[in-house]
């Protein structure tokens, strides 16, 4: 078994096509165990109730957006050590100057690509392989 099929992976995006392909882009990658929410309040609970290895959020969603989502990821003792990759439009530095300073531990520019996903998956876990 990869390591990649053992990691629970959350996906959190409000568009439903940017939810789809993510989830085809980490099956190609090998994940088998992954979950989807329409934005960061929805995600939350899913986290809350059980936990996942790695969440993939959009930065910009109604009701809650990708920093105050990943803020309660880290504040929350049972979610605090799950991976946490935040999805942004690219060249938004600001943004992803604050995601670090708040926990996350990689940043996905859109668009992406299947290897810049596993890049960005990889410097996190280490091999997928």
């Amino acid at each position: 078994m990869s390591i990649a099929e053992k990691i629970k992976v959350l996906i959190v995006d409000d568009q439903v096509t940017s939810r789809l392909l993510l989830g085809d882009a980490l099956q190609q990658l090998g994940f088998k165990q992954i979950t989807a929410a329409g934005d960061g309040e929805q995600g939350l609970k899913i986290m809350t109730q059980q936990p996942h290895h790695l969440v993939i959020s959009d930065f910009n969603m109604p009701k809650m957006d990708g920093l105050v989502f990943l803020q309660h990821v880290r504040a929350n003792p049972a979610t605090k050590k799950a991976a946490f990759i935040i999805l942004t439009a690219q060249g938004d530095r600001a943004l992803v100057q604050k995601a670090a300073a708040l926990g996350a531990n990689n940043v996905l520019a859109k668009p992406f690509t299947i290897e810049k996903m596993k890049a960005a998956i990889e410097a996190v876990f280490g091999a997928l392989k």
